[in-house]
């Protein structure tokens, strides 16, 4: 297995996992919003994709994003998107997706990674596992616009 860097080349790759990672969260399939989605984000570097590859198979994304705390003023990374297709989870992926994300953040000299996840998702096993640990201190809320 190989773990790349994306870049806009690799666009034709992404975009089917991208779009059945949107499925896979209860949203609906849709490859052209997830292409212009991933062209727009890569072309204009707004966030760094890397890629799993087995036997030059595109099999797994993990997809960061740049923000910065106020508190602590330093930069961090939030781990927004990670998904391994079905037939090639269990096999260490997602573990080299995150490992590599660690990595890159260490290179970068940033503060640390963040992700969410859902309560039920199996993966916060793994996450445990590779040294993240569950906040219980604060509170995550989110303000929906829905308009007018």
């Amino acid at each position: 297995m190989k773990i790349k860097n994306a870049i806009l080349s690799d666009l034709e790759h992404l975009v089917p996992l991208f779009n059945n990672y949107r499925v896979f969260y209860g949203q609906h399939s849709n490859l052209d919003a997830a292409r212009s989605f991933l062209k727009t984000r890569l072309s204009k570097k707004e966030s760094t994709i890397f890629l799993a590859l087995y036997n030059d198979k595109p099999v797994g994304f993990t997809q960061l994003f740049k923000t910065f705390s106020s508190v602590s003023l330093e930069p961090f990374l939030i781990l927004n998107d990670l998904f391994v297709t079905p037939e090639f989870r269990n096999r260490g992926v997602g573990r080299a997706l995150l490992e590599y994300a660690k990595l890159h953040c260490k290179e970068l000299d940033y503060k640390g990674l963040e992700l969410e996840t859902a309560l039920d998702n199996p993966a916060q096993k793994l996450y445990e596992q590779l040294g993240w640990e569950k906040d219980e201190a604060y509170l995550h809320y989110f303000w929906k616009n829905t308009g007018g």
